[in-house]
C-alpha cells in the first residue's frame, strides 16, 4: 500500500477515477487476495477488521471539523465525513503484518503478563487517542504502565530452526520506529497531512513514535486473543 501511494503521487493517469478511491479498491483487492491465497486466515481476517473499526472510528474524530488533527486533502466519493475508506486498510494493514509474522516466526513468549492487564491497558490507550484533547494526556503514564508491565517479557522468533530472542519492549518499539518512517512518505505522498504541513511538507514529529508505539500494541493485544502467547518452553 505504501508503495501504491508513493507511485500514485507521481503517476496517477486515471481522470474518472480519484486517486483515494483507487486506493481504497486497490485494498480491498489486497485483502481479498491475502484470503484467497491462504496468506491470512479468515479468524486473523475477522480480528483485523476489529481494528479497522476502531481505527476509523478514531479517525472519524481525529479529523472532525471540531479536532483536524490531520486532514485528507484530495477529493473521494468511498468516505465517510472526512475520512476516506481506504484509511483504515492503513491500519489493518499492521494487525495484518503482526498476526502474520506472529505465525511465519513462531512467537513465543517468556513471562507475558495475564490477558486482563493487557487488555485493560489497551482500552485505556485506546480512551486517551480521544480524551486527551479535553482532559490531560495521560500518554506518558501509558507508557510508563506498558514498560512496567512488559518488563520481563521476552519474544522468541524462530530463524530457520533456531529460536533467537529480544526484550518485546524493543521489539515493538523498532515496529514503532517503522511506521513512523511509513508516516514520513505517506505524508510525503500526501495521502494526509498534518496542520504544519499545509504550506510544505516537514518530517513528521518523532514524538509521533510514542502514539504508534501506543496504538501498535492496541493492534498486538487484539491478535494476541487469537493466537495465544505460547512460553518458549511449550511445543505446539
Amino acid at each position: 500500500m505504501l508503495a501504491l501511494m508513493l507511485v500514485t503521487h507521481y503517476w496517477y493517469p486515471l481522470e474518472s477515477l480519484h486517486r483515494y478511491d483507487f486506493i481504497f479498491l486497490a485494498a480491498v483487492v489486497f485483502q481479498l487476495a491475502l484470503l484467497l491465497l491462504k496468506l491470512e486466515s479468515p479468524q486473523e481476517a475477522a480480528i483485523i477488521i476489529i481494528f479497522h473499526i476502531v481505527a476509523t472510528l478514531m479517525e472519524l474524530f481525529k479529523t472532525s471539523d471540531a479536532i483536524g488533527a490531520w486532514s485528507y486533502p484530495e477529493d473521494y466519493v468511498f468516505g465517510i465525513g472526512n475520512v476516506p475508506l481506504f484509511t483504515g486498510f492503513m491500519y489493518s494493514a499492521v494487525g495484518s503484518y503482526i498476526a502474520r509474522v506472529w505465525r511465519i516466526f513462531d512467537f513465543r513468549y517468556s513471562h507475558y503478563p495475564a490477558r486482563q492487564y493487557t487488555l485493560i491497558l489497551v482500552v485505556l490507550i485506546y480512551a486517551n487517542f480521544f480524551t486527551h484533547h479535553y482532559l490531560p494526556d495521560i500518554r506518558w503514564i501509558l507508557l510508563a504502565v506498558t514498560v512496567w508491565i512488559f518488563r520481563r517479557t521476552y519474544i522468541y522468533f524462530r530463524i530457520l530452526r533456531q529460536h533467537r530472542y529480544m526484550p518485546l519492549l524493543l521489539g515493538w518499539l523498532l515496529v514503532a520506529l517503522f511506521i513512523w518512517f511509513a508516516e514520513n512518505l505517506a505524508t510525503f505522498a500526501n495521502v494526509w497531512v498534518y496542520p504544519n504541513q499545509h504550506d510544505g511538507w516537514h518530517m513528521v514529529s518523532i514524538s509521533k513514535i510514542s502514539s504508534w508505539y501506543l496504538l501498535m500494541l492496541l493492534s498486538f493485544v487484539l491478535v494476541s486473543l487469537l493466537h495465544k502467547p505460547y512460553p518458549p518452553e511449550e511445543h505446539r
